[in-house]
């Protein structure tokens, strides 16, 4: 695969051949981010015309899919249309390596000419260097430990986990422009964008969307993908161009007849929990399923009580139980995973 020729990596400019000679030495030497780094570098130039990447595994079982190289190249692309990325537009690259974010934002420098630093995948990545940036990706939990250092990103995108009202508060009066994406790792990442308070998320050059009979979206992006992309994910189409995200349709809660989208929510009640949190339906004899709220942490008093005022919350969406975990259990990526999590109660 070509390289921008104004492509820098740590702020050093490089040839492909010892490129990949670096990518080696972090192969041999480095620490496990940097390998992961010097893999997937030594994956991309090789002869084949794919690259393996492993499925996060929040929705399921963790995968190895096949993604040709070309289709990231469109991806990277597209997001440099999108946001306006252009060669010499330095970037900072704080998510692992092995999964597919971290490995388009070395695919995005590459394509688009970026000068990319690395840094290791913490959950506060900017405590580690005092550059200022043009482009980052980040998951909510390390925007969450970089406030005070946000300033120094011009745009930041943000994936891989909704984010709560209670971040959208705090990063509300910052000049630094935030994207919530939404994508998978069958889509090569994000496929569609939208700032903060925007309700509808818009699709990138050469993406459209519509909807399935389950009210789930359809994801046609020719430029990434020979087949269009059946979601589980419940949406409202505004038009070809724009959705609106509900939540999951395979996490949907029928408690009494009543269907109720855990994601919806769970929105509403981030204005009160602090940390994470999710809500479940559980076996009910009476209901069917009966919705549960499970906290991350210590227990807090009188949590119901708070809840029930909630003018935004409906009197069956009010948990009918609420259970305190100290530590969740987490995906390979670092994700929620619910399923291990409710085994532990």
């Amino acid at each position: 695969m070509q390289m921008h020729p104004n492509f820098k990596l740590n702020r050093s400019q490089f040839t492909e051949e010892d490129l990949v000679e670096v990518a080696i030495s972090f192969i041999k030497e480095g620490e496990p981010f940097e390998k992961a780094i010097g893999d997937f570098i030594c994956d991309w130039f090789s002869k084949n015309d794919f690259v393996e990447v492993q499925t996060s595994g929040s929705t399921g079982k963790p995968k190895t899919i096949r993604i040709e190289k070309r289709f990231m190249v469109n991806s990277a692309l597209a997001t440099g249309s999108f946001f306006n990325l252009n060669a010499g537009d330095t970037a900072l690259l704080c998510l692992p390596a092995e999964f597919i974010a971290g490995k388009m934002m070395l695919v995005r420098a590459m394509v688009l000419g970026l000068h990319l630093d690395f840094v290791s995948p913490s959950s506060s990545p900017l405590q580690e260097n005092k550059s200022d940036y043009d482009f980052c990706a980040m998951v909510p939990l390390q925007v969450e430990n970089s406030i005070e250092n946000l300033h120094r990103l011009n745009k930041l995108i943000i994936g891989g986990a909704p984010i709560s009202n209670s971040l959208k508060n705090k990063l509300g009066n910052l000049e630094t422009k935030f994207f919530e994406t939404y994508g998978m790792t069958e889509t090569i990442t994000h496929i569609a964008a939208k700032r903060l308070n925007d309700e509808f998320f818009k699709v990138l050059p050469g993406v459209s969307v519509s909807i399935d009979d389950r009210g789930c979206l359809v994801i046609n992006a020719p430029i990434i993908s020979k087949t269009e992309v059946v979601t589980n994910d419940l949406v409202t189409v505004d038009s070809e161009s724009s959705f609106k995200w509900l939540g999951r349709f395979d996490n949907i809660i029928n408690s009494g007849g009543v269907k109720l989208i855990p994601e919806v929510i769970e929105k509403k009640l981030s204005s009160e929990i602090k940390g994470r949190f999710f809500v479940s339906g559980v076996p009910d004899h009476t209901l069917g399923e009966k919705l549960i709220l499970v906290v991350e942490g210590q227990e807090v008093p009188k949590l119901k009580e708070a809840l029930s005022t909630l003018p935004s919350l409906k009197r069956f969406e009010l948990p009918k139980s609420i259970h305190f975990i100290p530590y969740f259990k987490e995906t390979g990526s670092g994700k929620i995973n619910r399923t291990k999590t409710l085994e532990l109660l």
